[in-house]
This record gives structure tokens, sequence and C-alpha cells, in this order.
């Protein structure tokens, strides 16, 4: 018997979202979106993934939501939907999936649920589905989490379902992040601090002798956290809080985040840091 097309709202058009949508959408999949407020390119992207731009009451005629956002931009986003569906009354799956702590995916459980949605928390490790057929797993839990198994079987997404409530795959992607991501911002502190005291040369000799797995990694990881790093400024403020403020290692992602808002920075202007960490990693000496 043929099963009726699938339909799957997925905000927003991101790298990360954008590539989910590709796969849902090769996979037969109509994956709506909304670009209300959003620039050319997120409407250049949206098309590319074959996602289609529809208003906010088709937005929410579907069985499932996927909010892929910014950290910082996950609440806002929940509370729109929940007024949608106040005034809609459309009931969809919402699934968070974005770099949130467990506290705070409570806090947008309460609102979707709140608005008569229900809710399933999630976390996603790993880059953005490629045409190569990589994905990244999408962990999720909570009691509603299995009905995103259809995306595994029918949109060929890589969802694994935890034996967990709501905050638990939160947990996890927090707990992920903050060891690959925080490692990021420790290597990037000491590769700037060594070039500020005139020892970057010396340092990248001795990783290169000593570690020449982990200088591997960094010169695979550094350089593709230029373009995210604002971002990630919001993670680590997320991880912070899942550690805990009262504990001194809470400070760790404090640190981090304030690193990676200034790399941020430097990013869309002089690019003076992100010079001096591209020379690191080439040949263990700042630019001249």
């Amino acid at each position: 018997m043929t099963q009726p097309p699938l339909a799957v709202t997925v905000v927003a058009q991101g790298a990360m979202g954008a590539g989910v949508a590709m796969r849902l959408a090769g996979n037969g999949v109509e994956v709506r979106t909304s670009l209300a407020g959003r620039s050319r390119a997120s409407a250049e992207r949206a098309a590319a993934a074959g996602m289609r731009a529809v208003d906010d009451e088709a937005l929410v005629a579907v069985p499932i939501v996927l909010s892929i956002v910014p950290p910082a931009e996950a609440i806002a986003t929940a509370e729109r939907f929940a007024a949608i569906c106040r005034r809609t009354g459309a009931r969809p799956l919402y699934a968070d999936l974005n770099a949130i702590s467990p506290e705070t995916a409570g806090r947008v459980a309460a609102i979707a649920e709140g608005a008569g949605m229900a809710f399933a928390d999630g976390g996603i490790i790993g880059g953005p589905p490629r045409a190569d057929g990589y994905n990244p797993a999408i962990y999720v839990s909570g009691p509603e989490a299995p009905r995103l198994s259809v995306l595994a079987e029918r949109g060929g997404l890589d969802i694994r379902v935890m034996d967990g409530p709501v905050g638990a795959a939160s947990a996890l992607k927090m707990s992920y992040a903050g060891i690959t991501k925080g490692l990021t911002a420790v290597a990037s502190a000491m590769m700037l601090a060594a070039t500020r005291a005139g020892a970057a040369e010396a340092l990248h000799a001795e990783l290169a002798q000593s570690q020449p797995q982990l200088l591997a990694w960094f010169g695979r990881m550094v350089p593709g956290m230029f373009a995210k790093a604002y971002r990630w400024e919001g993670e680590m403020e997320e991880i912070a809080d899942f550690v805990g403020r009262d504990r001194g290692e809470s400070a760790i992602y404090a640190g981090a985040a304030r690193l990676y808002a200034r790399l941020a920075a430097d990013q869309g202007g002089e690019r003076r840091e992100i010079a001096q960490l591209e020379a690191f990693l080439r040949q263990g000496a700042a630019p001249r």
C-alpha cells in the first residue's frame, strides 16, 4: 500500500538546516520553511536544498517541525511557532535539535507544550549531510522522540532515539561539544598566545613531533571554526549553564564563548587573529 506523502518543516536555512532539508527532499519528503525576514543567501540555500517557502499556516500544517537555529534563537523560534499554533489550532510535533542546555530545552518544551504541540528534545553531532551519503547523528529523547524515527525510515536521516527524558539528548550534545569545541577553543587560545610571545614556530614543531595526531586534528577543526564562531559563542554559554555556573569549570566555557565572539568579529573584520591561526597551522609562524 502506498504511503501518503510526508511533509516536514525545517527552520532555518543555515548549513545544517539546509543539509538536513536536502537529505529529506532527496528521499521524497516535502520540506517546508519560512523565508520571512531572511536574507537572499538564505533563500538561495533553501532553493538549492529543495525547501519550499510557505506561509505561517502551512508551516505548522505538518506532522513534524524541526528547529535547527543558532542556540540564542531557540527560545524565540519556539515562541513564534507556539503563537502560530495558538492562532491556527495546529498540533505538530516540535523537535528542538539545537545546541542548548537541558535547562533551555525544558523551557522550549514548556513553550511548545503550552501551545498544544508535542515536544521532542534533540541534538545533532557531526557536520551537515553531504552528497557522498554522510549523515550526522541526530540524537532525540523524551516520550515523543520515537515519532521522529519516520525521518530515518522515509527521510534518510540518522535518527538515534535515546532511552531518556527530555533533556537527555541535549545533555549528550553539550557533553560532546564541550569536549570537541572546547578543545578547539583551547588550541586556538594557545596558538595565539604562542604567536604573541614569539614561540609559535617552536610550539608547532613540538606538536608535530610529540602530538602529530592532535596537530592534525587542530588542522581540521580550527579553520572550520572560523565561519561558525558566531554560533559557537552561544553554544559555549549553553555549555557553561549545563556544567553549572556555580562550578569553577564553567568558567572554561564562558571564556571560550568570549574567545569565539572575538574570533567571529575578527572573521568579519580585519582577520588579524584568523591570519595568525592560519599561519600557525600552515608553518608554525606568524605572518610577516
